[in-house]
């Protein structure tokens, strides 16, 4: 059975910094592109960071460009997004995703329970 478990949310102040990271229990995690979303109260959850299965290509949303990074180990089947400077606007529940495409149109999609991350003085 998947299971995607994101930790490391919390309150924090403006300016202020979080590592989130997701656990995953996943077969194979080395062969998944690994993301985070976000979704705010009554807004659609949009994409923070993608990062490839091995990890050398990451692509950002231009709101979190220089201010995000997100990484992966996999040896411990773990993504990372590292948040600096965070900004009120910051605030969301976030949530981890692999995502697989296999051949003949076959795609495995995963999604975890999510962390609430508030910025907030």
């Amino acid at each position: 059975q998947v299971q995607l478990v994101e930790s490391g949310g919390g309150l924090v102040q403006p300016g202020g910094s979080l590592r989130l990271s997701c656990a995953a229990s996943i077969f194979i995690f080395s062969s998944y592109t690994m993301s985070w979303y976000r979704q705010a109260p009554g807004k659609e959850r949009e994409l923070v960071a993608r990062i490839t299965s091995t990890g050398d290509s990451t692509n950002y949303a231009d709101s979190e460009k220089g201010r995000f990074t997100i990484s992966r180990d996999n040896a411990k089947n773990t993504v990372y997004l590292q948040m600096n400077s965070l900004k009120p606007e910051d605030t969301a529940v976030y949530y981890c995703n692999a995502h697989k495409m296999v051949v003949a149109g076959i795609e495995y999609d995963y999604w975890g329970q999510g962390t609430q991350v508030t910025v907030s003085s």
